[in-house]
């Protein structure tokens, strides 16, 4: 902690991820103090680039310092099983009429549900939630990619993207494979 205190933050990698507790990215990556630089909140939404700053959101901006400060290498979107903001989409919005800035957040799913809909008319319930959970994250990914600081870093090849899915039950963390077009586990040694 002496380190972290004399010498600052030079985290190798932003970690965006759901605020549900269950979900410590530090414990689930193996990860000390410093490490990451995380950004949590429900539903591990990325809101598209947007160039007013007064529509710009604390995700944006950690976005911004993260990739132009920090000089981040990579950027983690994280779902996970069992997510109640992807639980909530499911919901009538007017459910959240005494609590607004929950349903306007949760806005930032309307794509996501179109993509299942579209994609996956036959599942059960549970295999459509673990579906928007997936497809969400892979949404968020595309989102981040609308941000110029984002895309200058990854064309210069100092910033990839990479889209995860974590189970609470298992503790066992999915990566996205564009090649294949699947999460894959990722073993131990990596």
């Amino acid at each position: 902690y002496r380190r972290l205190a004399e010498h600052g933050q030079f985290p190798e990698a932003l970690f965006i991820t759901c605020s549900d507790a269950r979900v410590d990215p530090v414990t689930i990556t193996h990860g000390q103090p410093g490490d990451l630089f995380i950004v949590r909140n429900m539903g591990n939404f990325v809101p598209p680039y947007s160039e007013n700053p007064l529509e710009g959101t604390g995700v944006a901006a950690a976005v911004e310092y993260a990739v132009e400060h920090l000089k981040v290498r990579d950027i983690v979107v994280c779902g996970h099983s069992d997510c109640g903001a992807i639980q909530a989409l499911y919901k009538e919005r007017k459910k959240f009429a005494a609590t607004p800035h929950i349903g306007q957040w949760l806005a930032h799913g309307d794509r996501t549900m179109a993509v299942v809909a579209a994609n996956y008319p036959e599942l059960s319930r549970e295999e459509r939630l673990e579906i928007t959970a997936e497809e969400n994250v892979l949404l968020q990914m595309e989102n981040l990619r609308t941000y110029p600081v984002v895309l200058k870093a990854a064309q210069e090849g100092r910033l990839h993207v990479h889209a995860w899915y974590y189970v609470i039950g298992t503790g066992t963390i999915f990566r996205y494979s564009p090649e294949k077009e699947q999460f894959e586990p990722i073993r131990e040694e990596e």
